[in-house]
């Protein structure tokens, strides 16, 4: 549950109002915290609802070919949850890594003079599916997509949700899960994709093993971070039905939060 202030009045003078994230504005409790019930242990829970779900897929080489086949079992899982929806849902599937030379990194980030004729081959991007509800074929892709055991451009994975969300429809809620197997190639980089992407989404990440910089995470999901952060700290759990479950938990309620975006603006902010 939550509750907020807003601003009546703009501050005159010295005066000053509190932001609109500050705890003497804005206020939550916890409610519905019981386990969700599912028709069965290995099936997540479902969403019907109007969503435009962007999945960010990790293909580093740290992630394993064990923890590859996990994170696409994971992927399955949810686009078996969003088909609940009878088409509702359209979901958009990338895959990231990233070159294995620091050449083809400044390649890629824009640092080098030279254009990326190749994305994919050289980047590491890889479009597997634009929105769409054609699900069997999403299923079809996610079967047949290779594991690429690249480095780990997170923040150009980032930028590439973003440009996806035009192809969006403007009454669905966008929602971007990335699934992270570790630390990104640029904190920095991340950081600043991140705070641009979340103007415009909102933006859960699925941080992979213990190793992953948890604390980072937290900087770069949308806020409350409770509420979109899902760790899993075993590669081999990530497949498990419970994982999606929880996902669908946080972004498919019965009310939808406002974003950022739309708590800075009702604030008086610019």
């Amino acid at each position: 549950m939550k509750r907020q202030k807003f601003v009546v009045a703009e501050p005159e003078g010295e005066g000053t109002c509190a932001d609109a994230w500050s705890s003497s504005r804005l206020e939550y409790m916890k409610c519905n915290i019981e386990r969700c019930v599912t028709t069965g242990p290995d099936v997540p829970l479902g969403c019907n609802r109007s969503l435009d779900v962007i999945m960010l897929l990790d293909g580093r080489a740290g992630l394993t070919k064990k923890g590859w086949e996990e994170e696409i079992k994971a992927a399955k899982h949810l686009v078996a949850s969003l088909e609940v929806s009878s088409g509702k849902a359209e979901t958009a599937i990338f895959m990231y890594s990233g070159p294995r030379t620091w050449s083809g990194v400044e390649k890629c980030t824009g640092k080098n003079a030279k254009t990326v004729e190749n994305s994919e081959e050289t980047c590491g991007m890889k479009t597997v599916s634009h929105f769409t509800n054609e699900y069997k074929k999403l299923y079809d892709k996610l079967t047949n997509l290779e594991y690429p055991k690249g480095g780990a451009l997170t923040s150009l994975a980032l930028l590439k949700a973003k440009a996806e969300l035009a192809l969006g429809r403007p009454d669905s809620h966008s929602i971007v899960v990335a699934f992270s197997a570790g630390p990104p190639l640029s904190f920095k980089k991340t950081k600043a994709a991140a705070r641009s992407l979340r103007k415009s989404a909102r933006l859960l990440w699925v941080p992979i093993s213990k190793f992953a910089p948890l604390k980072s995470f937290k900087k770069w999901a949308t806020r409350r971070w409770q509420e979109n952060i899902v760790p899993v700290k075993d590669v081999s759990h990530l497949g498990d039905a419970d994982v999606i479950t929880h996902i669908i938990a946080d972004i498919c309620p019965d009310e939808f939060p406002k974003t950022e975006f739309d708590l800075h603006a009702t604030a008086g902010g610019r």
